[in-house]
């Protein structure tokens, strides 16, 4: 196209390969566009929401999802950049990466889906799923497959090209309609695996895990409609029609939209429900019944001091109840041992502690009674002594 003729919102100096991206006389590229652009920030966000969430994970079981959310953020930002790809003009860069990135692309994001829903199923089953590093290997391996069909259709394509006596000029660019889709079969076989994966976890007992299994089938579901509406468009409608020109705005709505599709009916959810609790967690949380009970700890100090009190009195024959400190009549505290009391000043009426302290020590706090002589039990002998005692007594005195 002559630059002098660049069209309304494009600059003169701007490549014609360039001119939907700023047409405003065809607004479709400059909508697209835009959509595909807050795609990108919002996938880095999100991106950064997620590994910044990783500390404040719980639940080991969905923390082992992070990783195959993180894969399914990365490839959506893919998809939203490989929207750009349609919206320019075909030459041979850009043709070439519509064909290697489409379904290499969208089979990252529907093998983490695939691997995803197949936990939920060995969840339901078995009552627990395998390790996150065996679920990313599985999407990583299913990946690989689509990307090793792709570069070998790449390569052969480019090969046919060059070993070719009259070269054709953008042979990538002239690849029928037809071709393309027949080279994603693989890619709608994980679309389907997707939408009858979940199947099993909707049934679940918890129901956190029916909500996860919940969101992969929608996304299947929506990613579906979009890929059948893309193909019936892109094989016959828009030759039906008899505008061949919307072959590109059809791939890149299908793009945009599908991406969309995998950040609003899976990665937000999903991204919202990581840090919550299970409130069905049959592990304990670590710290859990540290705090024992009140009434193994509360109750036993209020209610074994007293006994124990009476008991130390009772028991010594040797004093008698009137000797005991005048603070036991007193209602106990089950603090009263924090009294600020020395305990050189406490009362103890035992033998032992008297001869390990010192009388002299004790006498500081409290009397110590003094023992008498015991009374005979006869009152007759006592009394003769009684008054032979006085007798001599007086006697002395006289001499």
């Amino acid at each position: 196209m002559d630059p002098t003729k660049a069209p309304k919102g494009c600059g003169s100096s701007i490549s014609s390969i360039y001119y939907n991206l700023c047409d405003l006389t065809t607004l479709w590229g400059v909508v697209v566009e835009a959509i595909a652009a807050t795609g990108v920030v919002t996938s880095f966000v999100l991106f950064i929401v997620l590994m910044a969430s990783l500390p404040f994970v719980t639940d080991k079981k969905r923390k082992g999802m992070v990783a195959l959310q993180a894969s399914i953020l990365v490839f959506t930002l893919g998809l939203f950049g490989l929207t750009f790809a349609f919206i320019v003009g075909r030459y041979p860069t850009s043709c070439a990466a519509r064909r290697f990135l489409f379904g290499v692309l969208f089979a990252g994001c529907l093998a983490c889906l695939v691997m995803h829903g197949l936990w939920l199923a060995l969840l339901q089953r078995r009552g627990h799923g395998p390790r996150s590093w065996m679920l990313w290997l599985g999407a990583v391996s299913l990946w690989l497959v689509e990307v090793i069909i792709n570069t070998e259709w790449l390569v052969i394509t480019v090969a046919r090209s060059s070993s070719e006596e009259v070269i054709v000029p953008d042979l990538s660019c002239t690849i029928a309609n037809q071709d393309f889709v027949m080279a994603l079969i693989y890619v709608m076989v994980l679309l389907l695996a997707v939408v009858l994966m979940p199947f099993p976890s909707l049934t679940h007992k918890h129901k956190q895990w029916r909500r996860d299994g919940a969101f992969i089938l929608v996304t299947g579901l929506f990613t579906t409609a979009i890929w059948v509406a893309w193909i019936v468009m892109y094989l016959y409608g828009n030759q039906m029609v008899g505008n061949l020109s919307w072959d590109d705005p059809t791939l890149a709505v299908a793009v945009v939209s599908n991406a969309w599709v995998f950040l609003f009916f899976y990665t937000i959810p999903e991204i919202c429900l990581l840090t919550q609790e299970d409130p069905h967690q049959e592990e304990p949380h670590d710290g859990e019944n540290v705090y024992p009970a009140r009434s193994l700890v509360y109750d036993n100090i209020l209610k074994e001091p007293e006994p124990a009190q009476q008991k130390g009195f009772m028991e010594n024959k040797a004093f008698s109840m009137d000797e005991a400190p005048a603070e036991t009549t007193k209602p106990v505290s089950p603090y009263g041992v924090y009294n600020g009391q020395l305990r050189s000043c406490v009362y103890q009426p035992t033998e032992i502690a008297l001869i390990a302290k010192g009388l002299t020590k004790t006498d500081q706090c409290v009397m110590i009674p003094r023992a008498t002589a015991a009374p005979s039990l006869n009152p007759g002998s006592g009394r003769s002594s009684l008054s032979h005692s006085v007798e001599s007594l007086a006697s002395q005195g006289k001499s």
